[in-house]
């Protein structure tokens, strides 16, 4: 039962995180919380150590949680140092593909385009950060896959919070075009396909979007 409702706290959060409800920053004290959800702070303080897992809240000791304030500043160095990453990660892909390889990313892009149609923002965000960490996985390199995934989940919260669904949609439109310039095997269409895209979801975020809300209930509501 409490597992169940410590669940039920992390998704309420999350959905007013990634809606825009909750500004980055915003304290989110353990009492308001377990008041307004009518549970022991020891409930509250279990789903704020989840969320904390997930980057979108920031714990500090001595001070509380805060809901996490990704910077903008970081993103683009993380976007630009995956630029020069799956660049060469590209080449090496179209140079040892396999018809399986190219089943298993159509059948990752089917997936994301199920979330965009779904609306499932937390969902569409794991999945077209996932494309990439699929590539290589795909190709064996494990460590190039742990890499990629350590550089996305730093940027991850600023794609939850500011990419928009118009952008999300096109976002998975990409990767359905890389994966067509990978099985043609021509390597400086899938390259420039794929510099592109990661030059497109960074210039599409939407930074300066306004967060209406600090006001836990007013944004819980």
């Amino acid at each position: 039962m409490e597992s169940s409702t410590t669940s039920f706290i992390v998704e309420a959060l999350t959905r007013a995180i990634v809606e825009h409800r909750l500004q980055p920053g915003t304290k989110l004290a353990e009492q308001k919380l377990a008041d307004h959800f009518g549970v022991s702070r020891t409930l509250v303080r279990q789903a704020l150590f989840q969320l904390g897992q997930n980057r979108l809240v920031r714990l500090e000791p001595a001070r509380g949680a805060f809901v996490a304030a990704p910077s903008a500043a970081e993103a683009r160095q993380v976007f630009a140092v995956r630029r020069m990453l799956e660049a060469e990660m590209t080449r090496a892909f179209v140079r040892d593909v396999t018809s399986a390889r190219i089943r298993a990313l159509r059948e990752h892009v089917a997936r994301e385009k199920l979330a965009v149609e779904k609306e499932d923002v937390a969902g569409r965000t794991e999945l077209l950060g996932n494309f990439h960490v699929r590539m290589a996985e795909l190709m064996g390199n494990e460590v190039l896959a742990q890499i990629l995934g350590e550089l996305i989940s730093r940027c991850s919260l600023i794609t939850l919070m500011y990419q928009t669904s118009s952008a999300a949609g096109h976002s998975s439109d990409e990767h359905t075009e890389i994966v067509k310039a990978l099985a043609a095997r021509d390597e400086p269409r899938a390259v420039r396909l794929m510099t592109e895209h990661l030059q497109h979801v960074e210039q599409n975020l939407a930074f300066d979007r306004q967060l209406p809300s600090s006001d836990i209930s007013l944004a819980m509501a």
